[in-house]
Parts: C-alpha cells; structure tokens; sequence
C-alpha cells in the first residue's frame, strides 16, 4: 500500500467532524470548572505572594487542553501530528511549591476528560477535590510550624528563655545552635498552643535577651 491509498482508505475519509454544540459546550464546561480550580487555588495558596498569573494560567489550560483533546479525538491524522509537535516542547516555568504541580495535573486531567464527554465525572471530581484542598490546605493558624531564632548572652539566659517558651508552645525541638563567645544563637522549630505570638514580646523583654524573631513557614527545614 502506498503512501497515497492510505490517506484514501475509508478509515481516513470517514473522520467524523466536532459539531458545533459540541465545541460551545465543551468550551463553556471547561471555563466554568477552570474558573472553580482558579477559585480554589486562591483560597488555597501557600506562596508568600500569591501570583494572579499562575491562576489565570489555570484557567486557560483547562480550557486549552479540553479545545486540543475535542481536536484530537476527531481526526486521526491531526492527532499524530498534535503528538509530534507536542514532542519537541520544552517548557522551563520554576515551580515554587509541590502543590502548584497538582494545579496543574488537575486543570489537564479536567481538560482531557471533559473533551472525552465524561462530564459529570470532571464536574464531580473537581467539586470533589477541591473541597478536600480546602479541607487539608486551610488549618487553623495555631498549629501551623514556626521557627523561633532566639540569641542570648549566656547558657543561663537560655534556660531561662527555654522555660518561657515551653509554657507557650506545645513543642520546641531545637533545629541549630551556634555559640560564640557573649552570644548564643538558637533556631527551634515551636508549635503554638494558641493563635498567639505575644511571648515573643516577653522574651525580648527579659534580662539578657539580645533577639527573638518568630517566623511562620511551610514546614521543610533544611539543616
């Protein structure tokens, strides 16, 4: 068979076309539960800064994916080079947290299966999901990790300090201490007991305290 009679075998000539309610439907699907995981990600987000750009991409790569997926499961020809020139992409966007790859799994996924025509499973699973990333995302504040960087003049101030800070926090592992000479350094990772963060003012009040600084993070600690 020659490279002509493949392109005009029957197989190829019977491409069934994507009609228009199709496309209207799938486009307006794919908007709505692209703006709901734009919704979520703002409620959700973790960065320091949150970046309207990234949701805004949410949203159109729902929307993108599901145009490409209704594109490819149409025409047999357009799919082979969708995948060819899929291949050579290369993208190099930083991810500044683990949870953004999830966004970005979920907009495509709900992309690919809404183009399949499993509505209510995209419509389902995404309300679904993102209740569950509110649910876990969103803890109270209290028991969020902090780091406590606390600098002391000598080991007898540090026990002191220690004292105060253990009536306060359910738990203080110290992560680093550095000692030198008039000065004492130390970096615990504390859980507080209570939406509270006065002590810290108590400690820097106290006789040779020379520092406190409370900082909130993710809980990754590289040390």
């Amino acid at each position: 068979m020659s490279y002509n009679d493949i392109f005009k075998s029957s197989f190829l000539e019977n491409v069934s076309a994507v009609s228009v309610m199709d496309m209207v439907l799938t486009i307006l699907l794919s908007f709505a539960v692209g703006l709901w995981i734009l919704l979520i990600y703002k409620k959700t987000c973790v960065t320091v800064m949150y970046s309207s750009s990234f949701g805004v991409t949410l949203l159109a790569l729902t929307m993108i994916t599901s145009v490409l997926i209704l594109a490819v499961t149409s025409n047999v020809v357009l799919s082979l080079g969708m995948v060819g020139a899929l291949s050579i992409v290369r993208f190099r966007a930083a991810i500044k947290e683990p949870l953004e790859i999830a966004y970005l799994f979920w907009s495509i996924a709900v992309g690919i299966i809404l183009a399949a025509g499993f509505i209510p499973l995209a419509v389902i699973g995404s309300f679904v999901i993102g209740l569950v990333l509110i649910l876990f995302v969103n803890r109270k504040s209290h028991l969020n990790p902090y780091i406590l960087v606390l600098r002391v003049n000598n080991h007898e101030t540090e026990e002191r300090a220690r004292k105060l800070i253990d009536s306060h926090v359910t738990r203080a592992i110290v992560k680093s201490k550095t000692a030198q000479k008039g000065t004492v350094e130390l970096n615990l990772d504390v859980r507080l007991k209570e939406d509270n963060t006065d002590f810290v003012n108590d400690l820097a009040e106290m006789e040779g305290v020379k520092s406190a600084v409370l900082v909130s993070y993710n809980g990754d600690y590289m040390g």
